[in-house]
C-alpha cells in the first residue's frame, strides 16, 4: 500500500511521518496522569515515549509510579520486532478492572533498555489520560497504544485501510 499524504503541520506540531523506523525511544519533559474508576492511579513526570513512523507516540511510565495494586500481571504475551517480548497487565482503579490494558517489556531488545521498568497503557480503556495537562485521544484501531495530542499530526496507522502502512 502506498504511503498516505501527511496532514499539514503547524509550528506547534510534529508529524508522525517524520518519526523513524525502526522506532526511537526518548525522554519527555511533560507530566502524565491516568484516571480509572474515578481515581487517579498515576501522576508522574518521569516519562519516555516511543516514536515510530505513522504511529502517535506510545508513552512508557515507571511501574513504581502507579498506585499500589493498579497493575496486576495478566495472561498472554506478544512480540515486537524492535522491542522484544511483551507481557500484559490488568489495570485496576476505583473498583474497576480493565483486563490486559497495559503492557511492558521486562527484557527489552538492545536500544530499548529504557523500557524495562516501564509500562504503556491503552488510553481508550481508561477514564482519562493526559500529557502536559491535555487529555489524549487513543490511537485508532484497538491494537495500537499511541496517544494523540494536539501536538501530533497524522494520518495515524489504525484508521481503516492503514494495514499496509
Amino acid at each position: 500500500m502506498r504511503r498516505p499524504t501527511p496532514d499539514p503541520v503547524t509550528a506547534a506540531q510534529e508529524s508522525v511521518w517524520d518519526y523513524p523506523r525502526p522506532p526511537r525511544v526518548e525522554r519527555v519533559d511533560a507530566g502524565v496522569t491516568i484516571d480509572l474508576g474515578g481515581v487517579r492511579i498515576l501522576d508522574t513526570s518521569d516519562v519516555v515515549r516511543v516514536l515510530e513512523t505513522s504511529h502517535p507516540p506510545v508513552y512508557y511510565l515507571l511501574i513504581a509510579d502507579f498506585t499500589e495494586g493498579a497493575l496486576v500481571p495478566a495472561a498472554g504475551s506478544s512480540f515486537c520486532e524492535w522491542k522484544g517480548a511483551a507481557r500484559y497487565l490488568d489495570v485496576r482503579g476505583g473498583g474497576r478492572v480493565v483486563p490486559r490494558a497495559a503492557w511492558n517489556y521486562p527484557n527489552p531488545a538492545a536500544g530499548f533498555e529504557m523500557l524495562s521498568d516501564r509500562v504503556a497503557v491503552y488510553a481508550g480503556e481508561m477514564d482519562a489520560c493526559t500529557v502536559g495537562g491535555e487529555r489524549v485521544v487513543p490511537q485508532p484501531g484497538g491494537f495500537y497504544g499511541g496517544w494523540i495530542t494536539a501536538a501530533i499530526a497524522g494520518p495515524f496507522k489504525g484508521v481503516p485501510g492503514s494495514n499496509g502502512w
